[in-house]
């Protein structure tokens, strides 16, 4: 099944409130997860999260690396808003700086970071290549790299079936939105061309469940 692009943004407030009240903890848990088993504890230093929606996936690192001080981009204020309360609401707001910006940019805070995580968000982008390079430009020796997203199915069909298994009792406006990410989403072996053309191709690339590829790994 070919790709077919969704919109980059989910600024629309019924959207963004159908998000970040959605029950995503299973495919959240499974990114911190993956992420504690691939770089440990104690890490320390900045780290940048790129398409952090409603920041729960921020707040859970945060949460479990006190040493760490999130940058944290988005392009839509209705997100960001969300974000905003669930970080206040886990008591590690101090530690995370909400940068609404349309990616790629080139005008973060720092040169560079050793800690950088994305999810969800690659499927929205029109321009995949300017996501991997804005990635590897704000990257240092040994920046720590995950990313994960959707996976695309083979099939409209499989996609319905996905919304109907993950989605059944969630609003309409979010199995609409989920049916139009997997639509939107990458596959594993074009995710590969993409890390090569980037210069990345050391990074890891796993499926990692019906619905979500991985990418992750430490930088030379």
């Amino acid at each position: 099944m070919q790709r077919i692009p969704e919109p980059e943004l989910m600024d629309e407030a019924e959207q963004a409130q159908a998000y970040a009240e959605a029950d995503f903890d299973a495919a959240n848990r499974l990114f911190v997860d993956r992420f504690r088993a691939a770089f440990g504890d104690g890490l320390k230093g900045r780290a940048l999260d790129l398409g952090c929606g409603p920041a729960d996936i921020v707040g859970r690192l945060a949460r479990h690396y006190p040493a760490l001080h999130f940058d944290a981009v988005d392009g839509a204020a209705a997100m960001l808003a969300w974000a905003e309360r669930s970080l206040a609401h886990d008591g590690v707001a101090e530690r995370v700086t909400l940068l609404r910006r349309h990616l790629p940019c080139d005008d973060l805070p720092v040169a560079s970071y050793q800690v950088i995580t994305s999810n969800s968000l690659l499927h929205h982008m029109r321009d995949a290549h300017g996501f991997w390079t804005m990635l590897a430009a704000y990257a240092e020796p040994g920046t720590r790299v995950m990313v994960m997203d959707l996976l695309r199915p083979a099939s409209l069909t499989a996609a319905n079936d996905l919304v109907a298994q993950y989605a059944a009792d969630a609003p309409q406006v979010l199995r609409q939105d989920f049916y139009r990410s997997l639509l939107a989403a990458y596959r594993p072996q074009e995710i590969v061309l993409q890390l090569s053309r980037a210069g990345l191709a050391p990074l890891d690339v796993q499926v990692v469940s019906d619905r979500h590829w991985l990418v992750s790994g430490r930088l030379d």
